[in-house]
């Protein structure tokens, strides 16, 4: 387990509007700020939360305007995220849950490569620990997780190409994909920072991308990124295809 760092104000202010509403049991930090890796402007803060019941209906709208509050004041700017889990559906991989990210409420997974960074990194500000309460991950269970992440939602992206004109996509589609072949080979998890060393791309857009990850106002050209990246990640989710375990 990594230690715990000092949390945000948003993530404390999220704890406590979700202690208020009286369902929420376990909130709990994943992604860069579980394994120190966070870059304030830049990185997203990524929790999930369990609840003692189904979120539908007054409780999805009150996790709405919890989140639109903390998003107009101690969360902006600040990319803060929330997966919201009922407790009897936690071990569901395909069922979709309230989710808040970049300013709305959808409904999506607990992704497997998410509850892997739980399991091995993360740490609850609210409740139990996500150890105590998530099974065990061998290193072949977080392998399979990093190939269930290439061949479900990446395979989708690859197929429509000009999503990759958008930016954050290349970098986030660069970064994923070296952070799923390090962990295919290793099964251990990869930081996004470290992950920059392994990116396959043109150095330039290497650059660029490490630039931007220190928070630097780069841009690299469109259309010859978003071509490096959706090729990078056509050649990685093919080969995914056919990765078989060590």
């Amino acid at each position: 387990m990594t230690a715990e760092p000092e949390v945000p104000l948003a993530v404390r202010e999220l704890r406590a509007g979700l202690r208020r509403l009286g369902w929420v049991t376990d909130l709990w930090v994943g992604g860069s700020l579980a394994t120190g890796d966070h870059r304030a402007g830049v990185s997203d803060l990524d929790l999930v939360a369990l609840s003692d019941g189904p979120v539908s209906g007054a409780r999805r709208a009150a996790v709405a305007e919890v989140h639109r509050s903390l998003d107009a004041g101690p969360a902006s700017g600040a990319q803060l995220g929330c997966v919201y889990v009922p407790a009897e559906d936690l071990l569901g991989l395909a069922a979709r849950h309230a989710t808040w990210t970049h300013c709305r409420l959808v409904d999506r997974p607990l992704s497997a490569i998410g509850r892997a960074e739980l399991v091995r990194h993360g740490f609850a500000v609210l409740g139990r620990s996500p150890a105590d309460v998530l099974p065990g991950m061998t290193d072949d269970d977080v392998r399979r997780a990093a190939r269930s992440e290439l061949t479900g939602y990446w395979t989708l992206a690859v197929r429509r190409p000009w999503w990759w004109l958008d930016p954050s996509l290349v970098d986030l589609g660069l970064l994923t994909m070296a952070r799923a072949r390090y962990t295919w080979r290793t099964g251990q998890l990869l930081t996004k920072t470290a992950a920059v060393d392994l990116v396959g791309a043109p150095a330039p857009l290497v650059a660029d991308l490490r630039a931007r990850r220190d928070g630097e106002q780069v841009r690299s050209p469109r259309v010859s990124s978003a071509w490096a990246a959706w090729s990078d990640a056509r050649r990685t989710t093919r080969a995914a295809q056919e990765w078989r375990l060590p």
